[in-house]
């Protein structure tokens, strides 16, 4: 079987008709025609180097029914509602917090004892939610942020730039640029499950693959990154509510 060579590696962002959908697009010299795959990582588009980009996205257009399919099978289990109510537990850092609401005249939001205690000038459902899903990526940013430097860092990687993500589907992603874009979402899971993460992405800065190389680098900045793969893709439903 004959190996094709790796070209690039690439985070995009497409529109359908569903909305926009982030998904990962591998270059391969020698490559003759699209593949796509699905997996709890989301979406990857295999695609031939020199075949521009216009085709290769109207490809994926005309299968939108077959990647929305794939997509809910992957995001089938159940995710929890949310009440957006005084009282309701919402997870944060593998813990559970405590929503409290109260009426002032301005928004506030802080983390108090295990309560996220929002001031905000009124306390209808759509409000509460932009108001604490604006929280969460605010927190998500530094927080994701210094972890991924400090990982570098210790893994003797250059500081990459970090990007936040909305997607549902894939929690991380990284580029040739260097950039490493991480779902705000993550902020919800326990550290170690959000060092894992950062490892795989971390890992791409040496290996834009997932060759043995490439898993190697990944065990060695996280060692149990198995076990931490397998409670990942077991529980990440419940980091999806919101």
């Amino acid at each position: 079987m004959r190996r094709l060579e790796l070209v690039s590696r690439d985070a995009r962002r497409i529109a359908l008709g569903e909305g926009p959908l982030e998904y990962v697009l591998v270059r391969r010299r020698g490559r003759r025609g699209v593949g796509l795959k699905v997996s709890a990582e989301g979406l990857t588009v295999n695609a031939p180097a020199t075949m521009p980009l216009s085709r290769i996205e109207a490809f994926v257009r005309e299968s939108e029914r077959w990647i929305t399919r794939k997509m809910r099978e992957w995001s089938g289990r159940q995710v929890p509602n949310v009440e957006w109510k005084d009282g309701t537990p919402l997870p944060f850092m593998g813990e559970t917090i405590v929503l409290r609401l109260a009426v002032g005249g301005r928004n506030r939001l802080e983390l108090v004892d295990g309560e996220l205690r929002a001031t905000l000038r009124d306390t209808s459902p759509a409000l509460v939610q932009r108001a604490v899903v604006g929280w969460y990526k605010r927190v998500a940013l530094a927080n994701l942020v210094e972890r991924t430097l400090a990982l570098a860092q210790v893994a003797g990687l250059a500081p990459p730039r970090v990007l936040l993500s909305s997607a549902l589907a894939r929690w991380g992603s990284c580029n040739a640029r260097r950039e490493v874009r991480l779902a705000w979402r993550l902020v919800k899971a326990r550290p170690a499950l959000v060092d894992y993460v950062i490892c795989h992405e971390l890992g791409h800065l040496r290996h834009m693959n997932h060759s043995r190389a490439f898993w190697a680098e990944v065990e060695r900045q996280c060692p149990d990154y198995r076990e931490l793969r397998e409670e990942l893709a077991s529980t990440d439903h419940l980091y999806r509510a919101f």
